[in-house]
């Protein structure tokens, strides 16, 4: 028989060392016929210093068994567009923090290993998993982590809903996240809103239309030509510390982010006719050129 989510054991957030970590995710763990051992891990998990309700791990848990709740019946991957903006409000951290991969790792072995295999099981929900990063690796990889930092990268400011687009799209994801220019603000909004307009629509079109632009300059091209203004340290670190105080993840209406500044319009805008510009002339494997032909 193959094993069964097991019940939440943990009460706090922890970190997990990546060595113990990866030596946890054995074999028959990616097989699906065991689950880590929290027990056995226990003395190696260490906890962030204070009693802070950011690091409460009971919120995290219901969080993630709404959404397997939600989305029993279809796919699981159609509920990463659900789940990334209110992970990214229950676990409220910084940009330094969600780069520890000690965090994800104990979210992905010690907290819920099974929504892991209920996420990137093969062959139907709750089976093997084809790769160990799932539970424990690259942080655009792994199970949670690539969600909090999807939402991170595409929110703008405190609205989630620019990052509840790009996560409908597993190409996004899987390809365009890991791309420079999405660290310039304005340039991840472009890319979404040429979505928003329907100008892109596949996945195809999404790979094509970041290619194009990646290949148009750095980072520093698009400051240029689309400058941003930075965020507001002080409002994130209020909104990190309001754990606790602000109520929790609605599971029917979008959370507000933190209010740490929109990205300016005219720069978005800016990059939006730009990008359209160098997509309308990208190939795009069957899409029809101007000729009336299909691309090979």
């Amino acid at each position: 028989m193959r094993v069964t989510d097991r019940e939440v054991v943990a009460s706090r957030i922890g970190m997990l060392p990546d060595v113990v970590a990866a030596r946890a995710v054995t074999p028959r763990v990616l097989e699906g016929y065991e689950t880590p051992s929290f027990a056995t891990l226990r003395e190696n998990v260490e906890y962030p210093g204070g009693d802070s309700p950011r690091w409460d791990a009971e919120p995290v848990y219901e969080l993630l068994t709404e959404a397997r709740r939600r989305f029993a019946d279809g796919s699981p991957a159609l509920s990463d567009a659900w789940l990334a903006p209110r992970l990214h409000y229950t676990m409220r951290l910084t940009r330094g923090e969600a780069s520890d991969t000690r965090i994800w790792n104990f979210l992905g072995v010690c907290l819920a290993p099974g929504f892991v295999r209920w996420r990137w099981g093969r062959g139907g929900k709750g089976r093997e998993v084809a790769q160990a990063a799932r539970f424990v690796g690259r942080w655009d990889l792994q199970c949670f982590s690539r969600l909090w930092w999807a939402a991170e990268l595409f929110r703008d400011g405190s609205n989630y809903g620019p990052a509840q687009l790009a996560c409908g799209n597993q190409d996004i994801l899987n390809t365009t996240m890991r791309q420079e220019m999405i660290q310039h603000r304005p340039a991840a909004q472009a890319l979404l809103r040429l979505m928003h307009k329907g100008s892109v629509r596949t996945g195809r079109d999404v790979n094509a239309a970041t290619a194009a632009a990646n290949a148009a300059g750095a980072t520093l091209v698009f400051e240029a030509l689309a400058p941003d203004e930075p965020q507001d340290a002080e409002a994130l670190r209020e909104w990190i510390d309001s754990a606790g105080e602000d109520p929790p993840a609605q599971f029917d209406t979008l959370p507000s982010g933190p209010n740490d500044g929109r990205v300016p319009h005219g720069s978005a805008e800016a990059l939006t006719v730009r990008f359209g510009e160098l997509f309308a002339d990208a190939p795009v494997r069957g899409k029809t050129d101007r000729e009336g032909e299909a691309r090979p």
